[in-house]
This record gives structure tokens, C-alpha cells and sequence, in this order.
């Protein structure tokens, strides 16, 4: 048997919200067809990320976990791109500074890492979405970053 896992991201979708978790993105085993974003920038950084199965694994449950750390991955690439766009006190975004500070980079992509999963559905194919909740005080507060209201 292939131990080897193979994670395959098929989409990513960021989302700026304040309390959008009750939203579902599997309808009927389904993904929707259109997923709808609330760009208000309140509290939370929320993304989802979507991963598709390994259809070589026989087996429903390693299928389930290798679409659900493949939703896991791309949402927060999805975070870290969105908080690379955040604007600093003094007019820069975060992707500049971190390009000056590796400790930095280092700082938010541990913050990402930490992010709470707030929702896992699946999908009839056993693919996965994922949805990520990152609270904006909390990014400030564990990288020093200093955050434009």
C-alpha cells in the first residue's frame, strides 16, 4: 500500500468577515456554485480553503484526511495573502515589512498556524472546505504589528 499522502488544493477563497461562520459551503454533498463574500473588516480575518481527495486511497477516512490538511494548507495561504495586504501604521503593508524583518515573517506565519478552524465540511467525493477564523487583535498582538483601524 502507498503511505505516501498527496495533498491536492483545487481553490482557495478569502474572506474579510465578522461573523460568517454559520455559512455553509456544501450543500447536498455539493460544493455551491457561487460563495458569497462579506469584505466588511471588522474583528476576524476569515478564509476557506478547498481540497479535493486522493482518489488513488482506497480508504474513505485517509481520503477525508488528506482533503481536509489540503483545505487546511490553501486557507492559510489565503490568510497569510490577505494579511500580506493589511496596511501598517505609518502607510506600509505587512509584505513590506516582512521583507525586512524575518522575525517578522516568522511571527505571522506561526499567528496563521494558529488560526482557529471554525468550520471542516465535506463533500460526497470526500473532498474537503475548511473555513479559518483569525482574530485581527490577536495578529497584532502576537507579531507587533501595528494595525491601521
Amino acid at each position: 500500500m502507498n503511505k505516501s499522502l498527496v495533498w491536492i488544493p483545487v481553490l482557495g477563497v478569502g474572506v474579510l468577515a465578522g461573523c460568517s461562520h454559520n455559512q455553509t459551503y456544501v450543500k447536498k454533498g455539493e460544493i455551491q456554485q457561487t460563495i458569497d463574500q462579506d469584505q466588511e473588516k471588522k474583528n476576524y480575518i476569515e478564509t476557506i480553503g478547498i481540497g479535493a481527495a486522493d482518489s488513488t486511497l482506497t480508504n474513505q477516512t485517509q481520503r477525508k484526511a488528506t482533503s481536509r490538511d489540503a483545505a487546511i494548507v490553501q486557507a492559510q495561504y489565503e490568510m497569510l495573502s490577505i494579511i500580506k495586504g493589511i496596511q501598517l501604521e505609518g502607510g506600509i503593508t505587512v509584505q513590506k515589512a516582512m521583507e525586512t524583518d524575518s522575525q517578522l515573517e516568522t511571527s505571522v506565519k506561526a499567528t496563521i498556524k494558529g488560526a482557529d478552524i471554525i468550520k471542516t465540511e465535506w463533500t460526497n467525493d470526500d473532498g474537503c472546505v475548511v473555513t479559518l477564523r483569525l482574530n485581527r487583535k490577536k495578529l497584532a498582538q502576537d507579531s507587533g504589528l501595528k494595525i491601521q483601524s
